[in-house]
């Protein structure tokens, strides 16, 4: 766990950053000091994807902290509906007794419509009841003495939103910390020029700005990292560094996607999030199972037959 204490600038929060290793993913609990009122942002779901088996170690780690600190946690927020991890928000929400409120950015039922289909499962389609709101862009809410404002980042997603609270941006899947740019825009819905323009959004924000990120991958072998400031971003960020073009971006965006691989737990974890966190529900045998789409995507293992 990483801890980044509240600053001097109205409204700052202390923020508490969990890293579930095998996904790469950063959790956050981010309180307001003078009331202990909290979010949780973005928790992980365990999970194997070569054993399809679901644990709940990276939640349990984050309740613990949330109760030793005597936090009072009023939301439960997913930034977007995740390719690379399943969300326990379902789950925390569960743990604390069904208190907090659990939200998305509304344009997640666009997403529904996308995977419904790739899933060949309509059940999927129009499921605004697996949240208890959905937030529209512009939207904002306090958490004790805390504003919250929710801005619309998409790129990564279409339906990726940002929670600013204070001087705290939770940026998700948008900025990545300088030395590794950005993150990938080539999922359904994503788009590079739309990316250009969420980083743009957040590089606005004050030069003090915290930019709290959704992933790190480790590069170079150095420790995991979670935070970099604007003017960190704007001073050295390999994609996004003052000078560079929304052109030249978007060349070395689309440029690297076109290399990377589906995510591993892409086809698993998309059915469980636009569900809100929510596992597939047994049969009257207790039997629970994930679906696959079948050659809906193209693999990088294809490659044409060429007789010898």
């Amino acid at each position: 766990m990483q801890f980044f204490p509240a600053s001097d600038n109205a409204g700052s929060p202390n923020v508490a950053a969990f890293y579930e290793r095998a996904s790469g993913s950063w959790q956050y609990v981010a309180w307001c000091p003078a009331t202990k009122k909290a979010v949780i942002i973005d928790p992980v779901l365990d999970f194997d994807p070569a054993a399809g088996a679901t644990w709940t170690y990276a939640a349990d780690e984050i309740l613990a902290y949330v109760k030793a600190e005597a936090l009072d946690v009023e939301w439960v927020l997913d930034t977007h509906p995740h390719a690379d991890h399943f969300s326990s928000a379902h789950y925390i929400k569960e743990q604390l007794g069904g208190r907090p409120q659990q939200a998305i950015g509304a344009l997640v039922l666009r997403v529904q419509d996308i995977w419904s289909d790739k899933y060949a499962d309509d059940t999927m389609k129009g499921r605004s009841e697996f949240w208890d709101r959905l937030f529209e862009p512009g939207e904002s809410f306090k958490v004790g003495d805390c504003a919250i404002d929710v801005t619309l980042s998409t790129g990564h997603t279409l339906a990726s939103i940002t929670y600013t609270m204070g001087d705290a941006v939770f940026a998700h899947d948008t900025f990545m910390v300088p030395d590794s740019g950005s993150s990938r825009c080539d999922f359904p819905g994503g788009s590079s020029a739309e990316m250009w323009d969420t980083l743009q959004a957040i590089l606005a924000n004050p030069d003090d700005t915290r930019i709290f990120v959704g992933h790190d991958y480790c590069k170079g072998g150095r420790e995991e990292a979670c935070m970099a400031t604007v003017a960190e971003h704007k001073a050295s960020n390999i994609h996004v560094k003052e000078g560079t073009t929304k052109e030249e971006y978007i060349a070395t965006r689309d440029t690297r996607d076109a290399t990377l691989p589906l995510p591993g737990r892409m086809l698993y974890a998309l059915q469980v999030n636009i569900r809100g966190g929510r596992l597939p529900d047994p049969d009257e045998a207790g039997r629970a199972v994930l679906k696959v789409p079948l050659n809906r995507f193209t693999s990088p293992l294809a490659k044409p037959f060429k007789p010898s």
